[in-house]
């Protein structure tokens, strides 16, 4: 009997069964998993979480791109070489947080609303995830949700410092707090495959997204346990 057979055999067996289910013995078994997270969790791609973000944000099936800078200041900089780079005009779309809004975008035309037809804006996200190359934004007055969504370039600045190894360490980087409204984990350019198994970039958001590190790599002591 293959592996499906017996799979899709448990399944029909279970139909209409309604077994008790004893919490003690679900707790029992949940802690057991969780008393070596080493022997659960998948491998990194580096040592250091910056670059195994990098490493993971870079891969093919991410499809993002990816730069370290030293200080929030040097941003402004890191955009107008992205754009030079594809030559695209000097237009952006600020997300309106206030550490993107203090920095000098003086060689820039900003817009202060991302609008539907937007070639390029400009985020924060407030976590990295090392395992999965994913970003994550809460929403809020400075985080319009939206912004994820509609340009065609998303340029995201996370601080190195706010890079967690694990999708689990951000439930408990988070917890015990109040939640947000609305939370993205956002995990490469926007892409499907729905089509002919065929991958489409540009799908559902963002075609492109770029990602900015501000401040020094994080070593590897740093990584979570």
């Amino acid at each position: 009997m293959s592996a499906r057979d017996t799979i899709l055999n448990a399944v029909r067996g279970g139909i209409g069964r309604t077994a008790a289910v004893d919490p003690a013995a679900v707790r029992r078994d949940a802690d057991a998993l969780l008393q070596d997270l080493s022997a659960i969790r998948p491998p990194l791609l580096a040592d250091g979480l910056v670059d195994a973000f990098i490493a993971r944000v870079t891969s093919p099936k991410v499809a993002a791109t990816a730069e370290c800078i030293g200080s929030v200041s040097e941003l402004p900089a890191a955009v107008g070489r992205y754009l030079e780079a594809r030559a695209l005009p000097a237009v952006v779309a600020l997300q309106p947080a206030a550490v993107l809004q203090a920095l000098d975008w003086a060689a820039f035309e900003v817009h202060e609303r991302v609008a539907p037809d937007e070639t390029i804006a400009i985020g924060a996200a407030r976590w990295g995830i090392a395992e999965t190359g994913s970003l994550v934004f809460h929403s809020d007055a400075e985080t319009p949700i939206l912004a994820n969504f509609l340009p065609l370039h998303h340029l995201v600045m996370v601080r190195a410092d706010t890079i967690l190894a694990f999708l689990d360490d951000y439930a408990a980087a988070t917890a015990g707090q109040r939640p947000p409204r609305n939370v993205n984990i956002v995990t490469g350019a926007s892409g499907t495959t729905d089509i002919e198994g065929s991958l489409v970039l540009g799908a559902h958001g963002p075609r492109y997204l770029h990602v900015v590190i501000v401040g020094e790599h994080a070593g590897p002591e740093q990584a979570s346990s």
